[in-house]
């Protein structure tokens, strides 16, 4: 049974705010050493899938670095392997993709090339293990020409979800793509879907402008339902959307709990990824580290307490890192203390600055009150905080800010530099 998997990865991510400006959600980094394709990557190697396509578009530059040919996951291989493939100008109208679906349609020779029996189309943003192989089997059990991973979500949550309806067989019945009302039940799409190849093929050459199949959720699996054989497939293990800035921030934090469901460190379930040579962790005599993650390349010779430190990162003495994740390669002076914040890689932070102080917590950002609304300030790739300057709860400070973009020195909550 040949199986090719399709990972979708071109995702702009805009609810990340400015962690994702200069990238693609997949890539942004996560649990210190890691990027959240990472995890979607190792579950196909895992599960016994060595034939993957990464489709990506939006800024795809940093992924393209991260994955390369593939080596860390074992997929540089002749045969199969690792493929990244992006949106092209070509005879037939090809273009950005429009949806999902679409991205899969203008991709249809890699699958028919490989004369793949299943095609698994997967999400590259989720944080997650999940067997496939598992999957697939039941699949295969049911007959079935599409199976869709479900799980079940809170009630005042279904409205973020597509919503299945289904039958004691477990076949689906109804779809409904983020309803409003909550009468539809709580089991939600994973994005995970096995399709059989020739249904897929099939669905996908049937769209037209009066019937678009830009979008699984919108437009192919509806069309599927009362047609073909539909069934779920009901996974009951650890699955996060990172995509906010407080999920983020919560599940980063939540991997420091030695009670966290989510196993990091199993090794029977590897999470691979691309390493950089470093030394190792170097702890001052003077510094105290509690409750956190601190990688190889770091220097710690502050406080440290319930934060994720990426690779490279160096804590002046004196200074605090306190609720946060902290990226690559940021410096951060003495006497300097963050507090509730997130911060992208290559920052300097200033002697004596404060980041994340006061109270007001519920202070929503006035340039994105939808996204940056629970009291966590995000500074962007890059950028330069000034010494001895505070800067409050929800501030955005924007990638590659310098000093000179701090002329009133303060920022105060809710603000953008």
């Amino acid at each position: 049974m040949r199986v090719v998997a399709m990972i979708m990865a071109g995702g702009e991510g805009t609810r990340l705010s400015v962690l994702s400006e200069k990238r693609a959600k997949p890539s942004v980094p996560f649990a210190g050493r890691f990027r959240i394709i990472d995890f979607t990557l190792s579950n196909c190697v895992n599960s016994g899938i060595f034939d993957v396509a990464v489709l990506t578009q939006y800024r795809p530059h940093s992924l393209n670095d991260h994955i390369g040919i593939g080596k860390p996951w074992d997929l540089d291989r002749a045969r199969g392997g690792v493929r990244l493939l992006q949106p092209y100008q070509g005879r037939n109208d090809q273009s950005w993709y429009r949806g999902t679906s679409d991205a899969i349609a203008q991709n249809l020779n890699y699958v028919l090339e490989r004369r793949a029996d299943l095609t698994l189309v997967l999400s590259g943003d989720h944080i997650y293990k999940m067997d496939y192989s598992q999957m697939i089997a039941e699949h295969l059990r049911n007959r079935a020409e599409l199976s869709v991973a479900v799980m079940d979500v809170p009630l005042d949550e279904t409205d973020r979800f597509g919503i299945m309806t289904t039958d004691d067989q477990n076949r689906i019945v109804e779809f409904s793509e983020k309803p409003k009302n909550r009468d539809k039940g709580t089991l939600a799409s994973m994005g995970i879907y096995v399709f059989n190849t020739d249904a897929l093929v099939r669905r996908l050459q049937e769209g037209s402008e009066d019937k678009p199949r830009f979008d699984f959720g919108k437009h192919v699996i509806p069309a599927m339902i009362g047609e073909d054989r539909v069934f779920a497939y009901n996974f009951s293990g650890y699955w996060v959307d990172v995509g906010t800035i407080q999920s983020y921030w919560e599940t980063s934090l939540q991997l420091l709990d030695p009670e966290c469901p989510f196993k990091l460190y199993d090794p029977a379930w590897i999470i691979r990824t691309r390493s950089e040579e470093r030394p190792p962790v170097k702890v001052g005599p003077q510094a105290r580290v509690q409750k956190s993650i601190v990688c190889n390349g770091c220097t710690v010779r502050g406080m440290v307490e319930n934060a994720v430190l990426s690779p490279g990162v160096y804590v002046s003495p004196g200074a605090i890192v306190r609720n946060s994740v902290v990226m690559n390669d940021t410096w951060i002076g003495p006497g300097a203390v963050l507090d509730h914040v997130i911060v992208d890689k290559a920052v300097v932070v200033g002697a004596g600055a404060k980041l994340g102080y006061g109270d007001d917590f519920n202070i929503a950002n006035k340039a994105q009150p939808d996204k940056i609304n629970t009291g966590i300030s995000v500074v962007g790739k890059a950028t330069h905080i000034p010494a001895g300057i505070t800067i409050g709860r929800n501030v955005v400070i924007n990638a590659d800010r310098d000093t000179e973009d701090f002329p009133g020195g303060d920022v105060p909550s809710g603000e953008t530099v």
